[in-house]
């Protein structure tokens, strides 16, 4: 076998993964994994937010009020709104 070897362009793929699709994509997202939550929590308001670090996009969502933020801490309603909006939490996902 021949030995196949890759070599990234970290400027480009840096570049990729701060991207204004891949906020986009994000950002949708979050949107739904926010809307999902929303539903379970009876109407409690939780929201998303896309931003970049470094080298790479983020998207978080949160309970935008006490109500939501006690929804979540009793009934786990964005962990199990991934689920509803497709989603899976990975393994190092949250570090």
């Amino acid at each position: 076998m021949s030995k196949v070897r890759v070599e990234l362009n970290l400027p480009g793929v840096n570049a990729l993964m701060k991207g204004q699709e891949i906020q986009a994509a994000l950002q949708a997202a979050g949107e739904a994994v926010a809307a999902a939550a929303g539903a379970a929590a009876s109407g409690a308001a939780f929201g998303a937010r896309t931003h970049t670090a470094s080298w790479v996009a983020i998207t978080n969502v949160y309970p935008e009020s006490r109500e939501a933020l006690r929804a979540n801490i009793r009934d786990n309603v964005l962990l199990k709104a991934l689920g509803s909006a497709g989603l899976k939490l990975t393994k190092g996902a949250g570090r």
